[in-house]
């Protein structure tokens, strides 16, 4: 992975690492169903406006948008009501990582480098002391398994991701600007994103009112206020629309099992900001996660590259 773009998967990371600190300021103001239907209109309402809608056949939209989108956030909502910790859950969800290699795997035919799989083992032990240390509380079974499905749903997203660029469509959209970056108004990635999002919001109103209550809805939509429009417009334009735009842009450019790993530092930034805006403290386990964690991403990134100039002075030393 070239510097720009490793540069670029940071940017992902620290959007969605503080994501979940803009979540927890917006529960205090909405329902969860609804916040996700108020993402995602705002996604769509904004995105449209400055983005054409990419050459991308109908069902391939509403598969992205039902697993990536409405499913892997409906089900992490759920887990969350259901008993899981939220904070466990931001590490839980990162096994999509291993989902998303697995299928890459088995329906795209990507060849599993030993590189990833050190990664994956290297960060999920990262993660697991931080998921054991002192602040981890308990759980439910149900909490869980949500959690892994909402994780298997995003992986799927990944796969479909994917598989959309090798029909061409993505693929086309990028060789027509040649080697420049496409435009905002052409970008394929963004517009995967946008215009998906419709296929999201339908099935995130009907949960919400069958899940939360007409009550719920009109009562938070008496009391909404700017710092509801300001976390619905985060939610809507970073982390939806400039955050998974350039997660759109990574798998376009690297197989999936490299780009999915890079995710794993999301609970890292998490943990990170709540210390600075939630006044949480992170403890001398969490913080050996943490270096864990960042190593498993270095071999994820840089570990093939490593292996070959290690190969190479083995062979001039062998040679001398």
């Amino acid at each position: 992975m070239s510097l720009k773009d490793s540069l670029l998967a940071f940017v992902i990371v620290a959007i969605w690492g503080f994501n979940f600190i803009v979540i927890a300021w917006g529960l205090a103001h909405m329902p969860p169903l609804m916040m996700g239907a108020g993402r995602f209109l705002f996604v769509g309402v904004i995105g449209c406006l400055l983005v054409k809608r990419p050459n991308i056949k109908l069902r391939w939209l509403a598969l992205y948008a039902l697993t990536l989108c409405f499913g892997q956030f409906a089900l992490l909502f759920c887990a969350i009501a259901f008993g899981m910790p939220a904070g466990l859950a931001s590490l839980v969800l990162q096994s999509q990582a291993l989902f998303t290699i697995v299928l890459s795997a088995l329906l795209l035919s990507e060849a599993i480098k030993p590189a990833q799989l050190l990664a994956m083992l290297v960060a999920g032990a990262g993660l697991t002391i931080i998921g054991l240390s002192e602040q981890a509380t308990q759980m439910t079974a149900i909490g869980f398994a949500l959690t892994i499905a909402s994780a298997a749903l995003w992986g799927s997203g990944n796969v479909i991701n994917r598989k959309i660029n090798q029909a061409g469509y993505l693929a086309n959209a990028h060789s027509s600007s040649g080697s420049r970056a496409p435009s905002l108004r052409n970008n394929p990635g963004l517009g995967l994103v946008v215009w998906s999002s419709w296929f999201a919001l339908i099935p995130f109103a009907v949960a919400s009112l069958l899940f939360e209550g007409s009550e719920a809805i009109v009562a938070s939509l008496a009391q909404f206020n700017l710092t509801g429009f300001g976390v619905l417009l985060y939610l809507s334009v970073c982390a939806s629309m400039l955050g998974y735009s350039l997660w759109s842009y990574l798998l376009t450019r690297y197989p999936a099992g490299q780009v999915a790993p890079l995710t794993l530092a999301v609970p890292v930034v998490g943990l990170l900001c709540a210390m600075v805006f939630l006044n949480e403290q992170v403890t001398s386990g969490q913080w050996l996660g943490i270096v864990v964690v960042m190593f498993g991403l270095v071999i994820n990134m840089k570990g093939e590259r490593l292996a070959q100039l290690f190969k190479l002075k083995v062979s001039r030393n062998a040679k001398g």
